[in-house]
């Protein structure tokens, strides 16, 4: 008997749950194979998901909304489980506390002898103590607004959770705006490395792409200065989304941009340095740290690193920009790819930084940026093997599986799109 698509996508939702399930229960050992294994499935079990939303016009009502109670009923045991002894929460554990002790967290080094007393159990296994903090303004006062209601780590990845499932109904909103299929909202909802990264670590990349996802239905509903605003402020939390300004150009006012530069400026304002933009730690990082770095680990053998850092960002600008010319009602295709085109130059490319891309891959187009965040997977055996005193360099092998099936997936879309039959028009003479 065949199966329809709605009981294959509960069979797969099935598998999902249960391979998730057993990946939180080993959240401890985090990058090991009993860790790595059940979350390798349910990247699998996600692909084939995706692949049935994409094929599938309609699916029930009641598809979706299981669905999605299920994405939430898996993100519990994540929640619930502590993050990682040097995990980035617990820096904007510390960055948080230090505003509300009136330090400046651009200026204070965490493991400066003289600001030992600040710290608490929490915050003092945080990574890369040596120096302050990277993090724009808005990453910043989030940190601080959190813990003023209440100073833990559970608070944050509560907040962060809250961002995850905020995401949630407004892409609900935008495909019901847009008169596409409601159930691709599970293409987003469902994504193993979102429960790992939002739930289990936590991480401040999934509130920017809140606001940037917030931006993008704000310009289709025409609301240009909530759009400018919010995609300021998407900018003030990390810099990746800056080479999407091409796309808002002439779909915003000028006045609209002004505020937004204004409302960034003011953001800045506190942590001012005898007047002084404050960048913490950014360019130590963009000299020091390297992760999953293929493209950048070439071009550093004939560029200094911050001409690496520059292309990388006009990449993606030249990417918006096609994008733009070629896709003027800007569909959400628009958004991810000049983002994922700069990551792939990038020094560093965490799987959190994939949350970013997440909310607009949701069509076949997007579907080498949607296989990315299954292939990475496999990276976090380089947290293992950090366990055992090697270094923090991600193996060929793993590089090879990563990129080749971006690659692979590449290849497969263009090839479809080679093969299309073109339409021919007939004369009207």
């Amino acid at each position: 008997m065949k199966l329809t698509p709605s009981r294959r996508v509960y069979g797969l939702a099935a598998v999902l749950l249960v391979s998730l399930t057993i990946c939180s229960r080993k959240f401890s050992s985090f990058g090991e194979p009993s860790f790595i294994i059940p979350l390798a499935v349910a990247g699998i079990t996600y692909l084939l998901a995706v692949r049935e939303f994409f094929s599938t016009s309609v699916l029930p009502r009641h598809v979706l909304v299981t669905g999605l109670l299920l994405s939430v009923l898996w993100h519990i045991p994540f929640l619930l489980q502590p993050p990682g002894p040097d995990d980035d929460v617990h820096r904007y554990l510390w960055d948080g506390r230090l505003q509300r002790l009136g330090y400046n967290p651009y200026i204070v080094v965490p493991n400066d002898p003289a600001v030992s007393v600040l710290h608490t159990p929490e915050t003092r296994t945080l990574n890369n103590p040596e120096v302050p903090s990277p993090y724009p303004a808005g990453a910043e006062l989030f940190f601080r607004a959190v813990t003023a209601i209440h100073e833990s780590v559970f608070a944050l990845k509560v907040a962060f959770v809250v961002c995850d499932f905020a995401i949630v109904f407004v892409l609900l909103d935008i495909l019901r705006r847009s008169g596409q299929a409601a159930h691709l909202a599970l293409a987003y909802a469902w994504n193993p490395v979102l429960v790992v990264e939002v739930a289990g670590s936590g991480h401040i990349d999934i509130v920017g792409a809140l606001l940037l996802l917030l931006s993008v239905a704000a310009l289709g509903r025409r609301w240009r200065m909530f759009a400018a605003v919010a995609f300021g402020l998407s900018v003030a939390v990390k810099l990746l989304p800056i080479v999407l300004l091409p796309l808002y150009w002439r779909r915003v006012r000028v006045r609209d941009g002004a505020l937004a530069a204004i409302v960034i400026g003011l953001l800045y304002v506190p942590f001012l340095d005898h007047r002084r933009i404050p960048i913490g730690s950014l360019g130590t990082f963009v000299q020091r740290f390297r992760f999953n770095d293929p493209m950048f680990a070439m071009l550093e053998h004939v560029a200094a690193p911050q001409l690496i850092v520059g292309l990388a960002v006009l990449v993606g600008l030249l990417t918006a920009f096609w994008m733009r010319s070629k896709d003027p009602a800007l569909s959400a295709d628009a958004f991810a790819w000049p983002m994922a085109a700069s990551l792939l130059c990038a020094p560093v490319v965490y799987p959190w930084y994939l949350l970013w891309l997440l909310p607009f891959a949701r069509s076949v187009a997007t579907g080498p940026i949607i296989v990315w965040t299954a292939s990475i997977i496999p990276i976090y055996y380089v947290w293992h093997l950090r366990t055992l005193g090697r270094a923090w360099v991600v193996p060929g092998w793993i590089l090879l599986l990563e990129y080749g099936c971006v690659a692979a997936a590449g290849a497969i879309v263009a090839c479809r799109r080679f093969r299309r039959p073109r339409v021919t028009r007939g004369s009207t003479g």
